[in-house]
């Protein structure tokens, strides 16, 4: 039978049908070591019991019914999520790309809202937004663009948090509303903004009555060794998209927001079928569990900085690495010339890892990895990256 997928992966040879933990296994019965957690969404692992608990015990009473309803776990994953991130309000759906949608059309009605009949964005070169129209324009990428043009008006691109260009514009225009950025840009290749960037962008923002807004689809919840990456600056953006990890698998994004963003969606402003379901919060609110109990914010600070070290040792000598980078369980490892190939070189040693921005290694493991398995992916990962440099 032909495949009736469209083509827009180019997928890897392997299927994998079962995981536990951060072991998955292929359908010949191969197992391998994930050290990419599904891009950053399974945090927890695969089938991890409390969240397998919660999603059968809520698909035997109620899986959906329409946001013209309360619902009781929604209001409740809404209350400790706005709590952690220290936001207000929570706008839920069903992925990264639909928060940040729902953070651009916060950002454009703040405009309107002020007199501003055309509001801009500042958005930042190789950042990732998601892959909607407008997420797509926000994102800067021209390859993903590509054949989906044209883009829309009103978003300014500068190089990734740039203080002195983004002030420059600050100087020309009046009709900017808001800064969108990646505290650490992800498929950018895990580049964190320097020290003290982003504090002194908030201060910046504050000046000019801009709204700051963290994308934090892929750095949020405990990743980088903090609930929001932002929070390693002591910064709290007035909007903060989340996803990815939120569910650990299941479908959920949420954008958050505090002060005047906070309010600026209103009944009939926005909306969405599926987004913030029972299901889809039951399985948030067993993640939020897990993190808590499990401590793994504090696990993910300590795990990323054994790995880190562990790969400065290994591969710091080399000619051919760039530069590792890591924040937290973000871990980024650059080299000299193009690697896509190292995923299938990973897979043949049990590897699932991921190259991003065409020459970074990309590594994204579940927090919940035990040290011999944090110690087993830097002893893989280097030993495949140095065969491929000897090369040439």
């Amino acid at each position: 039978m032909s495949d009736a997928l469209m083509n827009t992966y180019g997928r890897l040879p392997v299927t994998l049908v079962r995981g536990e933990g951060a072991r998955v296994w292929d359908d010949g019965g191969r197992e391998y070591l994930d050290a990419l957690a599904g891009i950053a969404v399974c945090g927890l692992g695969h089938a991890h019991p409390g969240v397998a608990d919660a999603l059968a015990d809520q698909a035997r009473s109620l899986i959906h019914v329409s946001n013209n309803y309360h619902i009781p776990a929604q209001r409740e994953l809404g209350r400790r999520i706005a709590e952690h991130a220290g936001q207000q309000r929570v706008f839920f759906c069903n992925s990264g790309a639909e928060a940040n949608e729902t953070a651009i059309k916060i950002a454009r009605r703040y405009g309107h809202d002020r007199g501003i009949e055309a509001p801009r964005i500042v958005v930042c070169e190789q950042a990732f937004h998601g892959r909607t129209l407008a997420t797509l324009t926000a994102t800067g990428n021209p390859k993903a663009q590509a054949g989906f043009g044209p883009m829309l008006e009103g978003f300014d691109r500068v190089p990734f948090g740039d203080l002195d260009a983004i002030r420059t514009l600050a100087g020309e225009r009046e009709d900017i509303v808001a800064l969108m950025i990646e505290p650490v840009q992800g498929e950018g290749g895990i580049r964190p903004l320097p020290e003290g960037r982003l504090a002194a962008l908030r201060t910046l923002c504050n000046e000019k009555g801009w709204l700051l807004i963290c994308d934090e689809i892929q750095s949020g919840m405990g990743r980088t060794g903090a609930w929001f990456a932002q929070q390693h600056e002591g910064v709290t953006a007035d909007v903060t998209t989340v996803a990815k990890a939120l569910g650990n698998g299941v479908p959920i994004g949420a954008c958050l927001a505090r002060g005047e963003a906070a309010e600026t969606l209103v009944p009939g402003s926005h909306g969405t079928t599926f987004g913030g379901n029972p299901l889809a919060c039951r399985a948030g609110l067993a993640v939020l569990d897990a993190i808590e109990q499990g401590g793994l914010v504090e696990r993910a600070a300590a795990l990323g900085e054994r790995m880190v070290t562990g790969f400065r040792t290994a591969l710091g000598d080399l000619a051919g690495v760039r530069e590792i980078r890591g924040r937290g369980l973000m871990i980024g490892i650059e080299l000299d010339r193009d690697c896509g190939e190292l995923m299938r070189r990973a897979l043949d040693a049990g590897l699932l890892i991921n190259v991003t921005a065409g020459r970074t290694v990309r590594l994204l493991p579940p927090l919940i990895i035990t040290e011999d398995e944090a110690d087993r992916i830097v002893d893989g990962v280097a030993t495949i990256v140095r065969d491929f440099l000897a090369e040439g």
